[in-house]
């Protein structure tokens, strides 16, 4: 790509990248790719006997979590599955396990560290399986934007209010400044109590669960948000403009949920009479205000768990998942389809894939500690701050 078309993409070449192409880790981003020791090979036949035998052999010294997105082959020796949140909290209920293993990505093993004790080990089969969206906010980035907001003279009127789906350092921003953090499911009483705090919101780090929980659930106007983009000087905002928002999102996105389009929904319709359009609310805004429905993962398993027998859904979320559903419930003659017509992975949940699973296993069996992750004393304590607050929640 030349400097041209980055300029005109509106991105910024990250120094990160770098990271991908050799055996280098930076604490301070979402992504690393050391990994000592060989993985077994992907066509080892005996992968699933291995990881059975070394999950045995462990016990309850291990608890295997598995986040809703992950491959069956995965899921399949998970003790527990869920979305981020319920995970973290199913791993501090569990405080007899020496090693939690996450089957997600960086941004969830960090929050379960935060919120399980000291003598437990949080464990990421790979240390690559980071998070886009968390990706695009950095701790300088926010530290940037506070004082973009301070220099307009209303940083004293701003709650910052953070997804789930964001790293230990942009959690522990948010309750270093008075913030708290929410889940898709949440997100609306957060912002209720961050607006009983103060005039303005800042949100971080997916602009689209922002913008439809202000709109949709608050009765804001699309005219109450702007966008700040770390790319450009000041946010790509005037002092005004700043001033005269409620809802300062910030440029992020899910790489997944932003693919839907207005065109995927009106597709559906077409090609499935009768269907029942269900999305998750990090999707665009008009795919939100065109679905039938829209909740957090959660939601969506609930909601087809109540569904009619014969009834059909097009579903906008990640395809592990959909998939999944859709062969849970054929039995009972529900039609579930994927909301678009490309198919869409989340690519670094993918990464934790058997041969990953199967090495961190056995090396934990062999008394070899691998892929730890730990977020420091100081961020942890704002970070568990901010996460306390949200668990306040009226």
């Amino acid at each position: 790509m030349t400097t041209a078309q980055t300029q005109e993409l509106d991105v910024q070449p990250t120094p990160l990248a770098l990271l991908l192409l050799g055996r280098e880790a930076d604490p301070r981003s979402e992504r690393g790719v050391e990994c000592p020791g060989d993985l077994p090979s992907p066509s080892d036949p005996d992968l699933v006997a291995r990881a059975r035998a070394a999950k045995e052999k462990l016990g309850d010294k291990v608890f295997v979590l598995g986040h809703h997105y992950q491959r069956d082959e995965v899921i399949q020796f998970a003790d527990v599955t869920g979305d981020s949140f319920k995970l973290a909290r199913d791993a501090a209920a569990r405080p007899e396990a020496e090693y939690i293993v996450f089957c997600g990505v960086h941004f969830m093993a960090e929050s379960a560290d935060i919120l399980t004790s000291n003598d437990q080990k949080v464990v990421l089969p790979d240390l690559a399986a980071g998070c886009s969206m968390a990706d695009m906010a950095t701790a300088e980035q926010v530290a940037e934007c506070w004082d973009v907001l301070t220099e307009a003279g209303i940083a004293e009127q701003v709650v910052p209010v953070s997804y789930m789906n964001s790293s230990a350092d942009i959690k522990a921003f948010t309750g270093k400044h008075g913030g708290t953090i929410c889940t898709s499911s949440n997100a609306e009483r957060a912002l209720n109590w961050a607006f009983e705090q103060g005039e303005k919101v800042l949100f971080l780090p997916d602009q689209h669960l922002g913008r439809n929980t202000a709109v949709r659930d608050l009765g804001m106007s699309l005219e109450d948000c702007v966008v700040y983009n770390p790319h450009r000087p000041n946010g790509g905002l005037t002092a005004k403009e700043l001033r005269d928002a409620k809802m300062i999102l910030w440029r992020g996105h899910c790489s997944v949920h932003g693919r839907f389009s207005l065109d995927s929904v009106n597709d559906v319709r077409e090609r499935i009479p009768g269907v029942n359009v269900l999305v998750h609310p990090e999707c665009k805004h008009e795919v939100v205000a065109a679905a039938d429905y829209v909740g957090s993962t959660e939601y969506i398993i609930k909601a087809l768990e109540a569904a009619p027998a014969g009834s059909k859904w097009a579903i906008g979320t990640e395809l592990n998942l959909v998939r999944r559903l859709a062969n849970r419930f054929a039995a009972e003659d529900k039609e579930i389809v994927f909301l678009d017509k490309t198919v869409c992975f989340c690519s670094t949940m993918n990464r934790i894939d058997l041969p990953h699973l199967v090495w961190t296993l056995e090396s934990l069996a062999g008394g070899t500690l691998v892929n730890r992750i730990e977020v420091d004393q100081e961020t942890e304590a704002f970070a568990k701050l901010a996460l306390e607050r949200m668990l306040a929640l009226p």
